[in-house]
């Protein structure tokens, strides 16, 4: 059986097919539709399965990663959706945090909430912060609010988010089933549900981001299901969430939100598997495409993972200029540096690239399809980076004519450049931008990656990658297999996966042994259900417990994972030691007679990994060594001659586990090229994996 994964981009949509018993694959790339992106996953699924000789019916699965919900959420495009809140707390979402991200910016921005204040509505109900009720829930006030807001708002969708009702979920249960029975049409989110957490002001944006954009996930989940149905699929779809698990696409209609980084986090979990199979400790994974680029840190075989994330950001990528999310999601930073990023010369005269793209529509100069804006792939392509007869295999041929046009007109007259150095320089801000960015995430986690390997991927990201290691000064990059469409391939390495976490804040010495394993039994059931629901037999999943613990009287907590046991009482027996031990691995000391507090309880179910073969091929059939591999030469600009120098340009199908070659190269696959600097060695390893390290230079 074949299973087929596809990843969504802003400029390309990106396909893997897999034939887990055989270890071989095949690959597809094609310019996504923005407005309606289910038409080019429908008709790449039937191109990759025609170019394959694979009969539909023959594949069992076809997990999905898409950068949907975002677009939405940033370009405002969701559904018109009204908000019930406990009397007295209509203007939280206005309120925030009442913090600046920029205490000098006199003209500061911060993004409107996604329901207006015309559309908050206020009923009667409290509930205490232990889960006592104050005042019960006044029902009519409810049927009256949502009239209003139907009647007046034309609203599609409903948030309702009481206070403290992550400690008593009650009220927002029965306005759950009070809605349903009498406005049917209408999608409800509760926070109770969707992120029940003790932080009133996450937990609603949140829940206000679920409930904006379930409308328009629904619509596009069976349009996309009816679609593959009309092409005679039989199997199931799965979703990515953002914290690298796949979901049936039941669960992910009820929780947008956690797709909002669903094709990235593909990308991040196969970086991990390739680091745990070539023996890698530490790895940074690099994934650049044709909107953004995308880094996340691997330790220990695994990416970091955080449980707050931002979204339309009003100031570039400055943190506290968004939206913020509470989900489990993997820790990444983004850039805005992709092939469709804009070049020009800003107001103070100096060369910017990104953060605004020419995405699919209209694209590239260089793609033919109306766009007149400079690029970074049109400079990548003036450079000689990229071949204009073999862009995407040669399916689609590049115009360097208009690629030249642009970038003269944008970067070289303006500043009174040649056309080669104009679009070097187009390169290397880029190349700057991202190495910058790196830095200050990876400084920010205390991740030293001047020892680790970095692993590159997406249409972009091979072209770039050593350019941008030799900047962080890291000493090899990893160019795996289809390295192209990597994460297409990182959706069919996810495990199904569930995680719950919530708010429930107790002090240790307060709870017994029966009580800490009632309260995570309750949350394995929950997580456990999503799996079990979808198919998966209770003796098949695993389960990783984690607390958010912090001594009595601090105002932030850290995570601890629990240690694997079947004994929940010796576990809260030890919880102080674990709880001390993890404190002083992060502060370097620990107090154990002060008294501790949990805050949160998290639980995540994981289905068993998917048979991914360690070393798969294209099945090209034409490997032999470097020499054979060679197409010829074509001339490539060197920063280090400041000329163009004819270069060797190889083949990667033709390159079998052993073959090595020496920079300059240029070694090309269909979709994605590689550039080796000079000095640079690069080899095949025996899983295909194309492995380069960086000339040692001095500084």
């Amino acid at each position: 059986m074949h299973r087929i994964g596809v990843d969504i981009g802003g400029t390309f949509t990106d396909f893997a097919l897999f034939d887990a018993e055989g270890g071989r694959m095949a690959i597809h790339k094609q310019l996504t539709t923005p407005r309606d992106p289910s038409a080019a996953v429908l008709e790449g699924v039937a191109t990759l399965l025609a170019r394959s000789g694979v009969a539909i019916d023959d594949v069992q699965d076809i997990v999905h990663g898409t950068t949907l919900v975002t677009n939405s959420v940033i370009e405002r495009r969701g559904a018109v959706t009204g908000m019930l809140t406990t009397e007295g707390f209509r203007d939280i979402l206005d309120m925030g945090f009442e913090s600046r991200y920029d205490l000098y910016d006199l003209r500061l921005r911060f993004p409107a909430p996604l329901v207006p204040r015309r559309l908050r509505a206020e009923v009667g109900e409290r509930v205490r912060a232990d889960g006592s009720v104050e005042r019960k829930l006044d029902k009519d006030s409810v049927r009256a609010a949502v009239t209003r807001l139907r009647s007046k708002g034309k609203i599609e969708a409903l948030a309702v988010c009481l206070l403290h009702s992550y400690a008593n979920p009650a009220h927002e249960k029965a306005i759950r089933t009070l809605v349903a029975r009498e406005f049917p049409d209408l999608y409800v989110s509760i926070s109770s549900d969707v992120f029940p957490n003790m932080r009133e002001f996450e937990r609603w944006t949140t829940t206000t981001v679920n409930a904006f954009t379930q409308p328009m996930f629904d619509r596009y989940l069976k349009r996309l299901e009816d679609g593959l149905k009309g092409q005679g699929f039989a199997g199931r779809v799965y979703i990515m969430t953002s914290s690298g698990g796949t979901v049936t696409t039941e669960t992910a209609r009820r929780y947008p939100v956690r797709a909002l980084e669903s094709g990235p986090a593909a990308g991040a979990l196969m970086s991990a598997f390739h680091g745990r199979t070539l023996g890698l400790d530490s790895v940074l994974a690099f994934d650049m495409g044709g909107t953004t680029a995308k880094g996340a840190l691997i330790r220990g075989g695994a990416p970091l993972k955080k449980y707050m994330m931002e979204v339309a950001r009003v100031h570039e990528f400055k943190r506290g200029s968004g939206l913020p999310v509470r989900i489990p999601v993997i820790d990444m930073i983004e850039i805005g540096s992709g092939g469709g990023s804009l070049a020009g010369v800003d107001e103070r005269g100096l060369l910017r690239v990104g953060p605004r793209s020419a995405s699919a529509d209209p694209g590239p100069a260089c793609y033919g399809r109306g766009g007149t804006g400079a690029t970074l792939t049109d400079a990548n392509l003036v450079l000689g980076y990229l071949d204009a007869g073999f862009f995407l295999g040669g399916t689609m041929r590049l115009d360097k004519a208009a690629a030249e046009r642009a970038i003269r007109a944008a970067v070289a007259k303006p500043l009174s450049l040649t056309l080669a150095r104009a679009a070097w320089g187009i390169h290397e801000v880029a190349n700057e931008d991202v190495a910058r960015a790196f830095r200050i995430h990876a400084s920010e986690r205390g991740f030293d990656y001047r020892g680790s390997s970095m692993v590159a991927f997406g249409g972009s990201g091979p072209v770039h990658a050593m350019a941008i290691a030799r900047k962080l000064k890291i000493p090899r990059v990893v160019f795996p297999v289809g390295a192209g469409v990597m994460s297409a391939l990182g959706l069919l390495a996810s495990p199904l996966s569930f995680e719950v976490a919530r708010s429930r804040r107790v002090h240790v010495e307060d709870l017994d042994a029966q009580g800490f394993a009632a309260e995570l039994a309750r949350l394995i059931d929950e997580a456990s259900g999503f799996l079990k629901r979808a198919g998966t037999p209770a003796s098949d999943i695993a389960v990783t417990l984690r607390l958010d613990m912090r001594y009595q009287g601090q105002g932030h907590d850290i995570e601890v994972t629990l240690p694997p046991s079947d004994d929940l009482a010796a576990t809260f027996r030890a919880l102080p030691k674990i709880f001390a031990d993890t404190y002083a691995e992060t502060y370097l000391v620990s107090f154990l007679d002060e008294p501790v507090e949990i805050i949160n309880w998290k639980v995540e179910a994981t289905g068993p990994a998917p048979v991914f073969a360690t070393g798969y091929s294209l099945g090209e059939g034409r490997q032999g060594d470097a020499a054979a591999a060679v197409k010829g030469t074509r001339p490539v600009y060197l920063a280090e001659a400041g000329a163009y120098v004819d270069v060797p340009v190889y083949d990667r199908y033709a390159l079998s586990p052993g073959a090595s070659l020496a920079g300059p190269a240029i070694v090309e696959e269909r979709e994605s090229t590689c550039v080796i600097g000079p000095g640079d060695r690069a080899a095949v390893d025996a899983r295909y994996n194309l492995v380069a390290e960086l000339a040692r230079k001095e500084d």
